[in-house]
């Protein structure tokens, strides 16, 4: 049984929150999104920058730890690179949920690997273990529950949910 914890329309408030708050993220800048939990985010925020009059790059890193498990793996591995040189640019990372802070962590290091100028990272939802280092933007924080909607879900299920759930 599925209980609704934040419903689409906070979602929408808070993700144009978000976009006010990313000043410096201009055209120079590229999204990456940590797929595959932060489709449903990144499109939301992209839109909401558009909106804004500003145009970032978008482009997707597939990264794993969890695979059909609802916890971590600790290992974080590489399924899809980005696809668009980072070189020289400025990259805004987006996750859809900030735990161990491995994903995001590893991320940055790929991301600057690559030649990124910088990097600062956002997720929608940080969870009450949050660990590593902070990151810069946080769009709801949770209860410690399983959570799923909005791009989370449960061996693949129930990523569409409009509202985020706990199971």
């Amino acid at each position: 049984m599925l209980r609704v914890l934040l419903e689409a329309a906070d979602i929408a408030a808070r993700v144009n929150a978000l976009a006010n708050q990313m000043h410096e993220v201009d055209d120079s800048w590229t999204v990456v999104a940590l797929l595959q939990g932060a489709i449903p985010f990144a499109a939301d925020l992209m839109r909401a920058l558009e909106t804004r009059g500003r145009h970032p790059i978008y482009d997707s890193l597939w990264l794993e730890s969890y695979r059909d498990a609802r916890e971590s793996s600790g290992k974080v591995v590489v399924r899809a690179d980005i696809s668009r040189p980072i070189d020289g640019r400025p990259a805004l990372i987006v996750d859809d949920v900030f735990d161990s802070g491995r994903t995001i962590a590893y991320a940055r290091a790929h991301l600057m690997a690559k030649g990124a100028t910088r990097t600062l990272a956002c997720a929608f939802v940080r969870k009450p273990q949050a660990a590593g280092e902070p990151i810069e933007f946080i769009g709801w924080d949770a209860p410690d529950d399983f959570l799923v909607g909005y791009g989370m879900d449960d061996a693949g299920r129930y990523r569409g949910l409009p509202y985020i759930a706990a199971i």
